[in-house]
Protein backbone atom coordinates (compact mmCIF):
# COMPACT_ATOMS: atom_id res chain seq x y z
CA UNK A 1 0.00 0.00 0.00
CA UNK A 2 1.11 3.70 -0.93
CA UNK A 3 1.92 5.59 2.19
CA UNK A 4 0.46 9.03 2.69
CA UNK A 5 3.87 10.51 2.87
CA UNK A 6 4.37 9.77 -0.96
CA UNK A 7 1.03 10.98 -1.43
CA UNK A 8 2.24 14.37 0.64
CA UNK A 9 5.54 15.22 -1.61
CA UNK A 10 3.72 13.92 -4.92
CA UNK A 11 1.56 17.07 -3.58
CA UNK A 12 4.39 18.84 -2.82
CA UNK A 13 6.41 18.85 -6.38
CA UNK A 14 6.05 21.11 -9.11
CA UNK A 15 5.15 25.46 -9.36
CA UNK A 16 1.59 24.49 -10.20
CA UNK A 17 0.44 22.26 -7.34
CA UNK A 18 -0.57 22.86 -3.93
CA UNK A 19 2.02 23.80 -2.19
CA UNK A 20 2.88 23.26 2.21
CA UNK A 21 3.26 26.71 3.20
CA UNK A 22 0.75 25.98 6.81
CA UNK A 23 1.91 25.56 9.86
CA UNK A 24 0.14 24.60 12.92
CA UNK A 25 -0.38 28.39 13.83
CA UNK A 26 -1.60 28.94 10.35
CA UNK A 27 -3.92 25.79 10.69
CA UNK A 28 -4.96 26.26 14.14
CA UNK A 29 -5.62 29.90 13.25
CA UNK A 30 -7.64 29.44 10.07
CA UNK A 31 -10.34 27.07 12.00
CA UNK A 32 -10.35 29.70 14.76
CA UNK A 33 -11.07 32.31 12.10
CA UNK A 34 -13.63 30.59 11.46
CA UNK A 35 -15.50 29.65 14.32
CA UNK A 36 -14.91 33.44 15.77
CA UNK A 37 -17.33 34.81 12.79
CA UNK A 38 -20.67 36.24 12.45
CA UNK A 39 -22.03 33.71 15.36
CA UNK A 40 -20.52 35.74 18.07
CA UNK A 41 -21.92 39.09 16.96
CA UNK A 42 -25.37 38.04 16.98
CA UNK A 43 -25.82 34.11 18.81
CA UNK A 44 -26.15 35.60 22.26
CA UNK A 45 -28.81 37.33 21.50
CA UNK A 46 -30.89 34.82 19.36
CA UNK A 47 -30.16 32.22 21.79
CA UNK A 48 -31.55 34.25 24.71
CA UNK A 49 -34.64 35.11 22.95
CA UNK A 50 -35.31 31.52 21.86
CA UNK A 51 -34.53 29.87 25.36
CA UNK A 52 -34.35 32.36 28.09
CA UNK A 53 -30.85 32.05 30.77
CA UNK A 54 -31.02 28.05 29.80
CA UNK A 55 -29.36 29.26 26.62
CA UNK A 56 -26.15 28.42 28.31
CA UNK A 57 -27.34 24.81 28.92
CA UNK A 58 -28.15 25.34 25.20
CA UNK A 59 -24.21 26.45 24.24
CA UNK A 60 -23.05 23.45 26.31
CA UNK A 61 -24.64 21.22 24.74
CA UNK A 62 -23.33 22.54 21.05
CA UNK A 63 -19.93 22.53 22.36
CA UNK A 64 -19.92 19.25 23.37
CA UNK A 65 -21.50 17.96 20.24
CA UNK A 66 -18.86 19.91 18.37
CA UNK A 67 -15.97 18.46 20.16
CA UNK A 68 -17.14 14.73 19.73
CA UNK A 69 -17.39 15.29 16.18
CA UNK A 70 -14.06 17.32 16.12
CA UNK A 71 -12.55 14.21 17.87
CA UNK A 72 -13.22 12.07 15.38
CA UNK A 73 -11.87 14.45 12.40
CA UNK A 74 -8.59 15.09 14.71
CA UNK A 75 -7.95 10.97 14.08
CA UNK A 76 -9.27 10.93 10.28
CA UNK A 77 -6.95 13.74 9.56
CA UNK A 78 -3.78 12.62 11.12
CA UNK A 79 -4.31 9.30 9.18
CA UNK A 80 -5.25 10.85 5.89
CA UNK A 81 -3.93 14.72 5.49
CA UNK A 82 -5.36 15.41 1.69
CA UNK A 83 -7.41 18.60 0.43
CA UNK A 84 -10.68 18.61 1.01
CA UNK A 85 -10.70 15.85 3.62
CA UNK A 86 -14.30 15.95 4.88
CA UNK A 87 -15.37 15.14 0.95
CA UNK A 88 -12.78 12.11 0.82
CA UNK A 89 -13.35 10.12 4.25
CA UNK A 90 -16.87 8.53 3.03
CA UNK A 91 -15.17 8.28 -0.47
CA UNK A 92 -12.58 5.88 1.16
CA UNK A 93 -15.16 3.82 3.10
CA UNK A 94 -17.99 3.28 1.17
CA UNK A 95 -17.32 4.44 -2.48
CA UNK A 96 -18.09 6.59 -5.00
CA UNK A 97 -21.76 6.65 -4.27
CA UNK A 98 -21.09 8.12 -0.73
CA UNK A 99 -18.03 10.26 -1.35
CA UNK A 100 -20.30 11.73 -4.12
CA UNK A 101 -23.05 12.13 -1.91
CA UNK A 102 -21.16 13.60 1.31
CA UNK A 103 -18.64 15.82 -0.99
CA UNK A 104 -21.67 17.31 -2.21
CA UNK A 105 -22.63 17.94 1.53
CA UNK A 106 -19.26 19.13 1.89
CA UNK A 107 -18.94 21.62 -0.54
CA UNK A 108 -22.24 23.14 -0.23
CA UNK A 109 -21.72 23.65 3.51
CA UNK A 110 -18.56 25.85 2.18
CA UNK A 111 -20.13 27.50 0.17
CA UNK A 112 -22.86 28.64 1.44
CA UNK A 113 -21.12 30.31 4.59
CA UNK A 114 -19.44 33.30 2.95
CA UNK A 115 -22.78 34.55 2.06
CA UNK A 116 -23.86 34.72 5.60
CA UNK A 117 -20.29 36.61 6.76
CA UNK A 118 -21.42 39.41 3.95
CA UNK A 119 -24.76 39.49 5.41
CA UNK A 120 -23.53 39.78 8.78
CA UNK A 121 -21.21 42.73 7.61
CA UNK A 122 -24.08 44.60 6.23
CA UNK A 123 -26.30 44.14 8.74
CA UNK A 124 -23.85 45.77 11.38
CA UNK A 125 -22.68 48.09 8.75
CA UNK A 126 -26.39 49.91 9.10
CA UNK A 127 -25.69 51.52 11.99
CA UNK A 128 -23.64 53.71 10.03
CA UNK A 129 -25.74 56.28 7.92
CA UNK A 130 -24.27 55.64 4.76
CA UNK A 131 -24.97 51.86 5.08
CA UNK A 132 -28.68 52.25 5.78
CA UNK A 133 -30.41 51.90 2.68
CA UNK A 134 -28.79 48.42 2.39
CA UNK A 135 -31.31 46.55 3.93
CA UNK A 136 -35.19 46.27 4.40
CA UNK A 137 -36.82 47.22 7.76
CA UNK A 138 -36.94 43.04 7.86
CA UNK A 139 -33.17 42.68 7.15
CA UNK A 140 -33.17 41.85 3.61
CA UNK A 141 -31.38 43.12 1.12
CA UNK A 142 -32.35 45.91 -1.13
CA UNK A 143 -31.03 46.42 -4.41
CA UNK A 144 -28.15 48.33 -3.48
CA UNK A 145 -27.29 46.29 -0.33
CA UNK A 146 -27.66 43.33 -3.16
CA UNK A 147 -24.88 44.84 -5.33
CA UNK A 148 -22.70 45.49 -1.99
CA UNK A 149 -22.72 42.07 -1.02
CA UNK A 150 -22.04 41.28 -4.50
CA UNK A 151 -18.71 43.40 -4.11
CA UNK A 152 -18.02 42.02 -0.57
CA UNK A 153 -17.39 38.33 -2.25
CA UNK A 154 -15.37 39.16 -5.08
CA UNK A 155 -13.01 40.65 -2.33
CA UNK A 156 -13.04 37.38 -0.43
CA UNK A 157 -12.15 35.47 -4.09
CA UNK A 158 -9.29 38.51 -4.80
CA UNK A 159 -7.54 38.14 -2.07
CA UNK A 160 -7.99 33.89 -2.43
CA UNK A 161 -5.79 34.47 -5.25
CA UNK A 162 -2.89 36.01 -3.84
CA UNK A 163 -2.27 32.20 -2.55
CA UNK A 164 -2.59 30.14 0.46
CA UNK A 165 0.83 32.07 2.47
CA UNK A 166 -0.67 35.22 1.88
CA UNK A 167 -4.04 34.23 2.96
CA UNK A 168 -2.59 32.45 5.88
CA UNK A 169 -0.95 35.69 7.07
CA UNK A 170 -4.00 37.86 6.18
CA UNK A 171 -6.31 34.98 8.43
CA UNK A 172 -3.63 34.91 11.40
CA UNK A 173 -3.15 38.93 11.53
CA UNK A 174 -7.36 39.47 11.40
CA UNK A 175 -8.04 35.94 13.34
CA UNK A 176 -5.73 38.04 16.38
CA UNK A 177 -8.14 41.37 16.31
CA UNK A 178 -11.44 38.42 16.28
CA UNK A 179 -10.20 36.56 19.37
CA UNK A 180 -8.88 39.59 21.07
CA UNK A 181 -12.52 41.79 20.59
CA UNK A 182 -14.69 39.09 22.53
CA UNK A 183 -12.35 38.55 24.98
CA UNK A 184 -11.94 42.43 25.77
CA UNK A 185 -16.10 42.62 25.36
CA UNK A 186 -16.46 39.95 27.94
CA UNK A 187 -14.57 41.32 30.40
CA UNK A 188 -15.32 45.66 29.87
CA UNK A 189 -19.00 44.52 29.93
CA UNK A 190 -19.15 42.37 32.95
CA UNK A 191 -17.30 44.94 35.06
CA UNK A 192 -19.72 46.95 36.59
CA UNK A 193 -22.47 45.14 34.47
CA UNK A 194 -23.05 41.62 36.22
CA UNK A 195 -26.60 41.13 37.58
CA UNK A 196 -26.93 37.57 39.07
CA UNK A 197 -30.66 38.16 39.03
CA UNK A 198 -31.15 38.06 35.52
CA UNK A 199 -30.73 34.52 35.58
CA UNK A 200 -33.77 33.99 37.32
CA UNK A 201 -35.99 37.20 37.51
CA UNK A 202 -38.06 36.08 34.29
CA UNK A 203 -37.37 32.42 34.55
CA UNK A 204 -34.36 30.49 34.11
CA UNK A 205 -36.02 28.46 31.08
CA UNK A 206 -39.30 30.13 30.16
CA UNK A 207 -39.79 27.87 27.14
CA UNK A 208 -38.70 24.54 28.28
CA UNK A 209 -36.51 21.62 27.37
CA UNK A 210 -38.11 22.72 23.34
CA UNK A 211 -36.74 25.71 23.72
CA UNK A 212 -33.15 24.44 25.16
CA UNK A 213 -33.15 22.02 22.13
CA UNK A 214 -34.84 24.42 18.69
CA UNK A 215 -31.84 27.23 20.35
CA UNK A 216 -29.14 25.54 19.34
CA UNK A 217 -29.72 24.76 15.80
CA UNK A 218 -32.39 27.65 15.11
CA UNK A 219 -30.59 30.14 17.32
CA UNK A 220 -27.21 29.86 15.48
CA UNK A 221 -25.53 28.10 18.31
CA UNK A 222 -23.90 24.86 16.28
CA UNK A 223 -23.45 27.44 13.05
CA UNK A 224 -21.10 29.57 15.83
CA UNK A 225 -19.38 26.24 16.78
CA UNK A 226 -18.43 25.29 13.18
CA UNK A 227 -15.05 25.91 11.52
CA UNK A 228 -12.45 23.78 12.79
CA UNK A 229 -12.80 21.49 9.35
CA UNK A 230 -11.11 24.74 8.13
CA UNK A 231 -7.59 23.21 9.08
CA UNK A 232 -8.89 19.74 7.72
CA UNK A 233 -9.54 21.27 4.65
CA UNK A 234 -6.20 22.75 3.84
CA UNK A 235 -4.65 19.40 5.08
CA UNK A 236 -2.86 19.34 1.33
CA UNK A 237 -1.03 22.87 2.17
CA UNK A 238 0.19 21.60 5.55
CA UNK A 239 4.47 21.56 6.09
CA UNK A 240 3.62 18.61 8.86
CA UNK A 241 0.03 17.71 9.22
CA UNK A 242 0.06 14.53 10.41
CA UNK A 243 1.32 16.21 13.80
CA UNK A 244 -0.26 19.51 13.43
CA UNK A 245 -4.15 18.63 12.15
CA UNK A 246 -5.28 16.89 15.57
CA UNK A 247 -3.36 19.88 17.46
CA UNK A 248 -5.04 22.54 15.48
CA UNK A 249 -8.52 20.56 15.17
CA UNK A 250 -8.97 20.27 19.07
CA UNK A 251 -7.46 23.88 20.06
CA UNK A 252 -9.83 25.96 17.37
CA UNK A 253 -12.63 24.00 19.30
CA UNK A 254 -11.81 24.84 22.79
CA UNK A 255 -10.94 28.16 22.11
CA UNK A 256 -14.12 28.81 20.34
CA UNK A 257 -16.09 26.85 23.20
CA UNK A 258 -14.82 28.80 25.88
CA UNK A 259 -15.46 32.34 24.30
CA UNK A 260 -19.11 31.58 23.13
CA UNK A 261 -20.29 30.22 26.50
CA UNK A 262 -18.48 33.45 28.60
CA UNK A 263 -20.28 35.55 25.89
CA UNK A 264 -23.50 34.40 26.36
CA UNK A 265 -23.21 34.39 30.24
CA UNK A 266 -22.17 37.75 30.55
CA UNK A 267 -25.14 39.18 27.59
CA UNK A 268 -27.51 37.80 30.12
CA UNK A 269 -26.01 39.44 33.11
CA UNK A 270 -25.13 42.76 31.41
CA UNK A 271 -28.70 43.55 30.10
CA UNK A 272 -30.84 45.86 32.19
CA UNK A 273 -34.14 44.24 33.70
CA UNK A 274 -36.06 46.69 31.69
CA UNK A 275 -34.80 45.52 28.24
CA UNK A 276 -36.56 42.14 29.24
CA UNK A 277 -39.01 43.06 31.87
CA UNK A 278 -42.01 41.62 29.21
CA UNK A 279 -39.95 38.62 29.21
CA UNK A 280 -36.97 37.07 26.89
CA UNK A 281 -39.02 36.85 24.01
CA UNK A 282 -39.71 40.22 23.42
CA UNK A 283 -36.20 41.87 24.54
CA UNK A 284 -35.66 44.83 23.48
CA UNK A 285 -33.43 47.92 23.44
CA UNK A 286 -31.81 50.70 21.27
CA UNK A 287 -29.72 49.44 18.63
CA UNK A 288 -30.37 45.64 19.45
CA UNK A 289 -30.53 45.08 15.48
CA UNK A 290 -26.17 45.07 16.68
CA UNK A 291 -26.73 43.18 19.79
CA UNK A 292 -23.26 43.59 21.54
CA UNK A 293 -22.76 47.09 20.11
CA UNK A 294 -26.25 47.88 21.14
CA UNK A 295 -25.90 46.43 24.53
CA UNK A 296 -22.26 48.21 24.87
CA UNK A 297 -24.53 51.70 24.36
CA UNK A 298 -27.21 50.96 26.82
CA UNK A 299 -24.49 50.59 29.46
CA UNK A 300 -22.57 53.89 28.97
CA UNK A 301 -19.58 52.15 26.75
CA UNK A 302 -19.70 53.88 23.50
CA UNK A 303 -16.32 53.84 22.99
CA UNK A 304 -16.46 49.98 22.93
CA UNK A 305 -19.54 49.92 21.32
CA UNK A 306 -17.33 51.55 18.08
CA UNK A 307 -14.78 48.91 18.22
CA UNK A 308 -17.46 46.30 17.88
CA UNK A 309 -19.10 48.31 14.91
CA UNK A 310 -15.25 48.05 13.39
CA UNK A 311 -15.18 44.30 14.22
CA UNK A 312 -18.61 43.85 12.63
CA UNK A 313 -16.44 44.45 9.36
CA UNK A 314 -13.35 42.54 10.75
CA UNK A 315 -14.73 38.86 11.89
CA UNK A 316 -17.42 37.42 9.41
CA UNK A 317 -15.24 38.92 6.78
CA UNK A 318 -11.77 37.32 7.96
CA UNK A 319 -14.34 34.07 8.11
CA UNK A 320 -16.08 34.55 5.06
CA UNK A 321 -12.86 34.48 3.36
CA UNK A 322 -11.35 31.80 4.77
CA UNK A 323 -14.28 29.75 3.86
CA UNK A 324 -13.98 31.27 0.11
CA UNK A 325 -10.82 29.32 0.53
CA UNK A 326 -12.42 25.92 1.93
CA UNK A 327 -14.93 25.98 -1.03
CA UNK A 328 -11.94 26.11 -3.76
CA UNK A 329 -10.50 23.31 -2.06
CA UNK A 330 -13.52 21.19 -1.25
CA UNK A 331 -13.87 21.61 -5.11
CA UNK A 332 -10.78 20.53 -5.92
CA UNK A 333 -11.00 17.09 -3.70
CA UNK A 334 -14.42 16.44 -5.16
CA UNK A 335 -12.58 16.35 -9.10
CA UNK A 336 -9.18 14.24 -7.81
CA UNK A 337 -11.88 12.02 -6.90
CA UNK A 338 -13.63 12.28 -10.12
CA UNK A 339 -17.04 13.75 -9.12
CA UNK A 340 -16.33 16.91 -10.55
CA UNK A 341 -14.61 18.10 -13.69
CA UNK A 342 -10.93 18.15 -13.83
CA UNK A 343 -10.74 22.22 -14.22
CA UNK A 344 -11.67 22.25 -10.39
CA UNK A 345 -8.18 20.66 -9.70
CA UNK A 346 -6.45 23.10 -12.15
CA UNK A 347 -3.88 25.70 -10.16
CA UNK A 348 -2.28 28.71 -11.39
CA UNK A 349 1.09 29.41 -10.81
CA UNK A 350 0.73 30.09 -7.04
CA UNK A 351 -0.64 26.89 -6.00
CA UNK A 352 -4.37 28.67 -6.54
CA UNK A 353 -7.53 26.53 -7.67
CA UNK A 354 -8.65 29.25 -9.34
CA UNK A 355 -11.84 27.73 -11.36
CA UNK A 356 -12.91 26.78 -7.95
CA UNK A 357 -12.62 30.30 -6.64
CA UNK A 358 -14.72 31.20 -9.26
CA UNK A 359 -17.22 29.18 -8.87
CA UNK A 360 -17.47 29.71 -4.91
CA UNK A 361 -18.19 33.49 -5.82
CA UNK A 362 -21.15 32.71 -8.05
CA UNK A 363 -22.73 30.31 -5.80
CA UNK A 364 -22.35 33.14 -3.08
CA UNK A 365 -23.91 35.43 -5.32
CA UNK A 366 -26.76 33.06 -6.02
CA UNK A 367 -27.41 32.26 -2.27
CA UNK A 368 -28.27 36.14 -1.66
CA UNK A 369 -31.35 35.53 -3.73
CA UNK A 370 -33.55 32.71 -1.57
CA UNK A 371 -31.61 33.40 1.52
CA UNK A 372 -31.55 37.54 1.76
CA UNK A 373 -30.80 37.98 5.51
CA UNK A 374 -28.99 36.45 8.40
CA UNK A 375 -30.94 34.68 9.80
CA UNK A 376 -32.72 32.65 7.15
CA UNK A 377 -29.49 31.58 6.07
CA UNK A 378 -28.08 30.06 9.80
CA UNK A 379 -30.69 26.67 9.76
CA UNK A 380 -30.25 25.91 6.16
CA UNK A 381 -25.78 26.32 6.85
CA UNK A 382 -25.90 24.17 10.00
CA UNK A 383 -28.21 21.09 8.44
CA UNK A 384 -25.79 21.45 5.84
CA UNK A 385 -22.66 21.46 7.83
CA UNK A 386 -23.93 18.61 10.36
CA UNK A 387 -25.04 16.53 7.47
CA UNK A 388 -21.13 16.82 6.03
CA UNK A 389 -19.82 15.95 9.63
CA UNK A 390 -21.93 12.72 9.52
CA UNK A 391 -19.76 10.75 7.18
CA UNK A 392 -16.98 11.54 9.01
CA UNK A 393 -18.19 9.27 12.05
CA UNK A 394 -19.39 6.51 9.68
CA UNK A 395 -15.93 6.59 7.92
CA UNK A 396 -14.03 6.36 11.60
CA UNK A 397 -15.99 3.19 11.64
CA UNK A 398 -15.03 1.58 8.50
CA UNK A 399 -11.19 2.17 9.23
CA UNK A 400 -11.38 1.38 13.04
CA UNK A 401 -12.65 -2.06 11.43
CA UNK A 402 -10.95 -2.38 8.27
CA UNK A 403 -7.61 -0.29 8.91
CA UNK A 404 -6.57 -1.17 12.34
CA UNK A 405 -2.82 -1.48 11.74
CA UNK A 406 -2.83 1.93 9.88
CA UNK A 407 -1.01 4.94 11.06
CA UNK A 408 -2.69 7.14 13.24
CA UNK A 409 -0.67 10.57 14.53
CA UNK A 410 -3.67 10.78 17.39
CA UNK A 411 -5.86 8.02 18.27
CA UNK A 412 -9.59 9.09 19.64
CA UNK A 413 -9.83 6.93 23.21
CA UNK A 414 -12.99 4.55 23.53
CA UNK A 415 -13.13 5.72 19.44
CA UNK A 416 -15.57 2.44 19.16
CA UNK A 417 -18.12 4.48 21.45
CA UNK A 418 -17.13 8.08 20.92
CA UNK A 419 -17.83 7.74 16.99
CA UNK A 420 -21.84 6.19 17.01
CA UNK A 421 -22.49 8.23 19.70
CA UNK A 422 -21.09 11.66 17.76
CA UNK A 423 -23.25 10.02 14.89
CA UNK A 424 -26.27 9.82 16.95
CA UNK A 425 -25.82 13.76 17.72
CA UNK A 426 -25.35 15.04 14.30
CA UNK A 427 -28.26 13.82 13.43
CA UNK A 428 -30.22 15.01 16.65
CA UNK A 429 -28.59 18.72 15.59
CA UNK A 430 -30.15 17.93 11.93
CA UNK A 431 -33.31 16.82 13.46
CA UNK A 432 -33.31 20.25 15.29
CA UNK A 433 -32.96 22.40 12.37
CA UNK A 434 -36.44 22.16 11.78
CA UNK A 435 -38.43 20.46 9.30
CA UNK A 436 -38.87 24.05 6.95
CA UNK A 437 -35.14 23.93 6.78
CA UNK A 438 -34.63 20.38 5.85
CA UNK A 439 -36.97 20.26 2.87
CA UNK A 440 -34.84 23.19 1.62
CA UNK A 441 -32.25 21.05 2.27
CA UNK A 442 -33.19 17.92 0.41
CA UNK A 443 -34.04 20.07 -2.69
CA UNK A 444 -30.03 21.48 -2.64
CA UNK A 445 -29.14 17.66 -2.21
CA UNK A 446 -31.64 16.19 -5.08
CA UNK A 447 -29.72 18.97 -7.18
CA UNK A 448 -26.24 17.76 -6.07
CA UNK A 449 -26.77 14.38 -7.24
CA UNK A 450 -28.37 15.83 -10.66
CA UNK A 451 -24.92 18.08 -10.89
CA UNK A 452 -22.45 15.51 -9.54
CA UNK A 453 -24.07 12.66 -10.24
CA UNK A 454 -24.65 13.44 -13.74
CA UNK A 455 -20.91 14.41 -14.25
CA UNK A 456 -19.96 10.56 -12.70
CA UNK A 457 -22.28 8.71 -14.61
CA UNK A 458 -21.32 10.54 -18.09
CA UNK A 459 -17.42 9.81 -17.33
CA UNK A 460 -18.20 6.10 -16.44
CA UNK A 461 -20.48 6.11 -19.86
CA UNK A 462 -17.30 7.62 -21.91
CA UNK A 463 -15.12 5.26 -20.21
CA UNK A 464 -12.90 8.39 -18.96
CA UNK A 465 -9.93 6.80 -17.29
CA UNK A 466 -10.79 9.19 -13.98
CA UNK A 467 -14.35 7.69 -13.81
CA UNK A 468 -15.43 7.19 -10.20
CA UNK A 469 -16.33 3.62 -9.20
CA UNK A 470 -20.22 4.17 -7.79
CA UNK A 471 -20.39 1.54 -5.19
CA UNK A 472 -23.79 0.97 -4.99
CA UNK A 473 -23.73 -2.33 -2.00
CA UNK A 474 -21.51 0.13 0.24
CA UNK A 475 -23.85 2.57 0.10
CA UNK A 476 -27.20 1.03 0.21
CA UNK A 477 -27.78 2.30 3.43
CA UNK A 478 -27.77 6.08 2.22
CA UNK A 479 -31.18 6.39 0.92
CA UNK A 480 -32.89 4.66 3.85
CA UNK A 481 -30.54 7.54 6.01
CA UNK A 482 -31.63 10.76 3.80
CA UNK A 483 -35.30 9.28 3.48
CA UNK A 484 -35.36 8.49 6.89
CA UNK A 485 -34.51 11.46 8.64
CA UNK A 486 -36.63 13.25 6.34
CA UNK A 487 -39.43 11.40 7.48
CA UNK A 488 -38.51 11.85 10.94
CA UNK A 489 -38.40 15.64 11.21
CA UNK A 490 -42.11 15.67 8.77
CA UNK A 491 -43.73 13.69 12.16
CA UNK A 492 -41.66 15.47 14.81
CA UNK A 493 -42.31 18.31 17.12
CA UNK A 494 -39.71 20.93 15.61
CA UNK A 495 -42.03 22.13 12.39
CA UNK A 496 -43.87 18.90 11.74
CA UNK A 497 -46.50 17.71 12.07
CA UNK A 498 -45.89 17.26 15.78
CA UNK A 499 -47.29 13.00 15.72
CA UNK A 500 -43.88 12.08 17.71
CA UNK A 501 -43.90 13.67 20.63
CA UNK A 502 -41.05 15.34 22.48
CA UNK A 503 -38.46 13.19 24.07
CA UNK A 504 -39.94 9.91 22.39
CA UNK A 505 -38.84 11.86 18.86
CA UNK A 506 -34.66 12.15 20.75
CA UNK A 507 -35.16 8.18 21.24
CA UNK A 508 -36.43 7.71 17.76
CA UNK A 509 -33.44 9.83 16.07
CA UNK A 510 -30.99 8.01 17.89
CA UNK A 511 -32.10 4.43 17.56
CA UNK A 512 -32.35 4.81 13.99
CA UNK A 513 -29.01 7.11 13.83
CA UNK A 514 -27.28 3.61 15.81
CA UNK A 515 -29.10 1.19 13.33
CA UNK A 516 -27.33 3.23 10.11
CA UNK A 517 -24.24 3.64 11.80
CA UNK A 518 -24.00 -0.10 12.15
CA UNK A 519 -25.92 -1.03 8.77
CA UNK A 520 -23.39 1.51 6.76
CA UNK A 521 -20.37 -0.31 8.96
CA UNK A 522 -21.30 -3.76 7.59
CA UNK A 523 -22.26 -2.77 4.27
CA UNK A 524 -18.67 -0.85 3.72
CA UNK A 525 -16.19 -1.13 1.03
CA UNK A 526 -13.47 -4.20 1.74
CA UNK A 527 -10.10 -3.60 3.18
CA UNK A 528 -8.71 -3.90 -0.60
CA UNK A 529 -11.31 -1.69 -1.84
CA UNK A 530 -10.40 0.84 0.73
CA UNK A 531 -6.58 1.01 0.42
CA UNK A 532 -7.33 0.88 -3.43
CA UNK A 533 -8.74 4.08 -3.30
CA UNK A 534 -6.34 5.38 -0.26
CA UNK A 535 -3.34 4.44 -3.28
CA UNK A 536 -5.48 6.46 -6.06
CA UNK A 537 -4.87 9.76 -4.10
CA UNK A 538 -0.96 9.14 -5.36
CA UNK A 539 -1.93 9.13 -9.07
CA UNK A 540 -4.86 11.78 -8.60
CA UNK A 541 -3.53 14.37 -6.40
CA UNK A 542 -0.65 14.91 -8.59
CA UNK A 543 -0.42 18.73 -9.90
CA UNK A 544 -2.52 19.51 -12.20
CA UNK A 545 -2.25 23.06 -14.57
Amino acid sequence: MVSIEQTSVKEARGPSGLRRDVGLIGLMWASVGSIIGSGWLYGAEKAVVAAGPAAIISWVIGAVAIVLLALVHAELGGMFPVAGGTARYPHYAFGGLAGLSFGWFSWLQAATVAPIEVEAMIGYAGHWSWAQGLQHPDQTLTASGLVTAVVLMAVFVAVNFFGVRALAHTNSAATWWKVAVPLGAIFVIAVGNFHPANFSSEGFAPFGAKGVLSAISESGIIFALLGFEQAIQLAGESRNPKRDLPRATLGSVAIGAVIYVALQVVFIAALPHSTFAKGWAHLDYPGISGPWAGLATVVGLGWLAFILYADAVISPGGTGLIYTTATSRVSYGLAKNGYAPKIFARTDRRGVPWFGLIISFVTGVVCFLPFPSWQQLVGFITSASVLMYAGAPLAYGVFDRHLPHHERPYRLPAGNVVAPVSFVVANLIIYWSGWDVLWRLGVAVVLGYLLLGGYAWWANATHRPDAPRMDFRAAQWLPAYLLGMGVISAQGQFGGAGHIALWWDILVVAAFSLAVYYWARATASRPEEIERSIEEVVVTDAPAH
